[in-house]
């Protein structure tokens, strides 16, 4: 059998499409300054955001569920995926370079595997500024953050995903009953978490029980490529769950 040029050429681009990108290529410093300007294109509202761009077969009157803020390379994300075909979850990250990463991730995986991937998608975006831009009043049912940058010095606590301000803004995305789960190497970061949660009237922890019979919970160690690093090198993970009151 005789295989022309063309279809040679043909496979190797569907070959190269289809591979999945290579995180040399997108590295970039681990830190971002939160508090900065940086440029980034928002919607006035959530109903303004067009879904369809990311999620293509989404349908009328679907919306997006799960919030990974912070989603890194995007290894919990694919995770949420594959456990939740029928929910619509987005990644949040920063950093822009990580972020079209992400975006080029999903693309592949896409390619590689038919009609797989569909729900989840990648923003670049800072969402300690525009989170009620994307999401109406008790839309997302969990929110992740995984690993979130511990900002040790004092004078750069500010700069933390987790503070009493911005917990008024998760509430006020969440509906009652929605989880957010916090999850970090750092006791310290976990200290600061667990106290300023639990410090706000509108969230309680959920019991070392109910927490772990949640099928996430386990998927919170090493799904994401931090905590993943935190397991090779024989680390502390510090868990946290609260539920929206």
């Amino acid at each position: 059998m005789v295989t022309t040029n063309h279809e040679v050429q043909a496979g190797a681009a569907t070959a190269a499409v289809a591979s999945l990108p290579q995180k040399r290529y997108y590295r970039q410093r681990a830190h971002s300054n939160p508090i900065a300007d940086h440029s980034f294109n928002y919607p006035a509202r959530p109903e303004d955001v067009d879904w369809r761009a990311l999620y293509p077969r989404i349908s009328l009157g679907q919306e997006v569920q799960f919030a990974d803020i912070g989603c890194g390379y995007g290894g919990f994300l694919v995770t949420l995926g594959e456990m939740f075909p029928e929910k619509f979850s987005i990644g949040m990250e920063i950093r822009v370079k990580v972020s079209d990463y992400v975006i080029d991730r999903i693309s592949a995986l896409r390619l590689r595997h038919e009609g797989a991937f569909q729900n989840i998608a990648c923003l670049r975006t800072n969402a300690m500024k525009y989170l009620p831009n994307y999401f109406r009043k008790g839309q997302l049912e969990k929110m992740f953050f995984l690993y979130p940058d511990p900002h040790f010095k004092r004078c750069k606590h500010k700069w933390r995903i987790i503070n009493q301000a911005l917990l008024s803004e998760y509430a006020y995305v969440l509906r009652s009953g929605g989880l957010v789960y916090t999850m970090t190497d750092v006791e310290d970061l976990h200290k600061w978490i667990v106290t300023h949660m639990t410090e706000h009237p509108l969230y309680e922890r959920l019991g070392d029980d109910e927490a772990a019979q949640d099928p996430i919970t386990p998927k919170l160690y090493q799904s994401s490529e931090e905590g993943a690093k935190v397991v090779r090198n024989k680390g502390e993970h510090f868990l946290a769950i609260f539920r929206r009151i």
